[in-house]
């Protein structure tokens, strides 16, 4: 992996606690790898601890808004596919994905287009308990039941692309919120044949901060399962279509990325900022 371009991608919301102490741990590991934060929009010190960590390495994104954990992550592909990195590594900011496996999703993504930090496999540990293990154990199940996905781990960020991969998705259907995004990631790739993999991590829960995951999340994420399955009858996806959000030819004039995502026909979002272009011209 020591001649690879890697992007490691953090998407952070109020996690002033965490976001120093774990940049320097994912240095520790992955010393040559360049690291990504996208900040949304946290009412915290995120900003400034950032801005006093003196590293060329370390790219950082202020978002105007909070606009969600699905377009961060989205976004971390778009910035990996734009700078042609080889691979894109995501995890969490509150050390739930213990940095210390880096290397070895990273090993393993050397001969495999995706690996995904497993809670559930074996030798995997987790240390969610009672109702929030519950709901965690649920979801994957109706999830990758639902899909026919035959990993065991299909909802957590913390995983590998391979870009030349992502360079394949149908961008355009990539428009679920939250981790339905990544859960849809994962049924694309599937489509396309990829090697599949997961390896046993630990879960750990967080020591400071609180959760930001919505109490309705596991609702949403069943209907985006649903609307997934009914497109996939009514239709075939065309991985071969030429899309406008894979195009970073037109710039946002407010905040001069070249990030967007497609809203609906002719009207795209930039996923830095926000703001609304009505066709991908102007």
């Amino acid at each position: 992996m020591s001649n690879s371009k890697v992007l490691i991608a953090i998407s952070t919301y109020r996690e002033s606690e965490n976001i120093k102490n774990l940049i320097s741990e994912i240095k520790n590991y992955s010393p040559y790898s360049n690291i990504l934060i996208i900040n949304d929009y946290s009412d915290d010190q995120t900003k400034e601890i950032i801005n006093k960590i003196s590293d060329s390495n370390l790219v950082y994104l202020e978002r105007p808004k909070k606009l969600g954990l699905g377009t961060a992550h989205k976004l971390s592909i778009f910035y990996a596919i734009k700078f042609n990195y080889d691979f894109l590594l995501t995890m969490d900011a509150d050390f739930s994905h213990d940095p210390s496996h880096i290397p070895i999703l990273l090993k393993k993504a050397e001969k495999n287009a995706f690996v995904i930090g497993s809670r559930f496999c074996k030798g995997a540990k987790s240390d969610y308990t009672g109702f929030r293990k519950l709901v965690s154990n649920l979801g994957n199940f109706v999830a990758r039941s639902f899909l026919n996905i035959k990993l065991l781990e299909i909802t957590t960020y913390y995983r590998v692309y391979s870009v030349k991969l992502l360079k394949k998705l149908p961008f355009d259907e990539l428009n679920a919120q939250g981790y339905s995004l990544g859960v849809k990631i994962v049924w694309f790739m599937k489509k396309l044949k990829a090697n599949l993999i997961e390896i046993p991590i630990h879960f750990k829960d967080r020591k400071k901060g609180k959760s930001k995951i919505p109490k309705l999340q596991i609702f949403i994420s069943s209907f985006d399962l649903l609307v997934i399955k009914l497109k996939d009858i009514l239709k075939k996806y065309d991985f071969n279509k030429v899309n406008y959000t894979y195009n970073f030819s037109f710039i946002c004039n407010k905040c001069e990325n070249s990030f967007f995502t497609l809203v609906k026909k002719e009207k795209f979002k930039c996923l830095v900022c926000g703001k609304i272009k009505n066709n991908k011209k102007n």
